[in-house]
């Protein structure tokens, strides 16, 4: 018999450290830089993005995408890992979030959508905000025919949209405009709009902005990057470019072939004009069907980023890593938010 019989309670709880210390954890952003309105909250001030590296610098162990795809390969997940990575492609992410990650040492990844680099113009979400979520008053009915079908939107009260519902509408997401709002009538036909193909949806908005009687002239604060500041962005290399296909579609609406180009076509766009190798890429949306998976590694990636909210472990598919969407919290409500993240995540 065994005069020191093993303690199960310690031993429990080593398991359990050993389980959370092979936890890492990727953070999604997408702006940082201060706006009136984000329905979709996917911006974050300059202020708050620093308070977040403070935390990350203080309490983790940021380190890049691709770090973290080598020792997840071998099992090796360091402590308190964590990622940071940008979707889209926006300028102020040069601008603006670029010399904050320089100034605390911390990488990211920034997921280029291709087709948008040095266009002038938003991205659509953004120009349809634009248009449709700016006091004031539009056209009683919206008429759109879209894949063949004739859709329609009576506004009603939301034809008048003013400034006090506009500030309210601070406070909200998109999916939370009530119907009969302004807000509930753009999501509606965002709605409509997500799943078509880039062209078709660019006519759409064309039509849109003539029936809202909207300029043309895109936001600067909103732009896309241009070539020139890819290549900045990569520079020194603190941040790693990775392909978020190239006209940013619902990937799950379209076939196999229409998926295989976009994902692709988005690394070899990149490769020209990095002259390197590009091997992370995100799903626009965080969709994607069971047919798309294996479309990564076939195109040259060695890792894909999702939107489904948990932590990377050992058993997670470096084709389809979890991420935490990451909104305009200050530092204490981000720094409760990781831990939570790290131990019940």
């Amino acid at each position: 018999m065994n005069a020191n019989p093993p303690n199960l309670f310690q031993r429990g709880a080593e398991w359990l450290q050993k389980r959370f210390n092979s936890r890492a954890l990727i953070l999604m952003y997408h702006q940082v830089a201060e706006v009136d309105l984000d329905p979709w909250s996917l911006c974050v001030t300059p202020q708050h993005f620093a308070e977040h590296l403070t935390i990350l610098q203080k309490y983790a162990n940021p380190i890049s995408l691709q770090q973290l795809t080598q020792a997840h390969r071998e099992g090796k997940i360091p402590h308190r890992a964590v990622v940071i990575t940008f979707d889209d492609g926006y300028a102020n992410n040069l601008h603006n979030a670029k010399p904050l990650l320089e100034k605390y040492n911390i990488p990211a990844t920034v997921f280029i959508t291709t087709g948008e680099v040095g266009q002038n113009r938003e991205f659509w979400w953004d120009d349809l905000e634009r248009v449709l979520l700016k006091p004031g008053r539009l056209p009683d009915k919206l008429c759109l025919e879209i894949n063949g079908s004739s859709h329609s939107w009576e506004l009603g009260a939301a034809v008048d949209y003013s400034e006090g519902e506009y500030r309210s509408d601070r406070d909200r997401n998109a999916w939370e405009g009530e119907p009969g709002s302004r807000l509930g009538f753009y999501y509606s036909v965002w709605e409509q709009l997500r799943p078509i193909p880039a062209k078709e949806r660019q006519q759409l908005q064309d039509k849109i902005i003539a029936w809202a009687g909207a300029e043309p002239t895109p936001r600067p604060s909103y732009r896309p990057l241009v070539a020139e500041e890819v290549r900045t962005l990569a520079q020194g290399g603190l941040v790693e470019i990775g392909a978020h296909t190239v006209t940013h579609p619902f990937l799950s609406a379209h076939d196999a072939e229409y998926q295989r180009d976009e994902i692709g076509q988005s690394k070899a766009d990149l490769e020209a004009l990095l002259d390197h190798p590009v091997n992370s890429f995100a799903y626009p949306f965080g969709d994607y069907a069971q047919e798309t998976v294996p479309l990564i590694p076939e195109a040259g990636f060695n890792c894909a980023c999702s939107t489904v909210q948990h932590t990377v472990w050992r058993n997670s598919d470096c084709y389809q890593f979890p991420r935490f969407a990451v909104e305009n919290w200050n530092g204490k409500e981000f720094e409760q938010r990781l831990f939570k993240w790290f131990y019940s995540g």
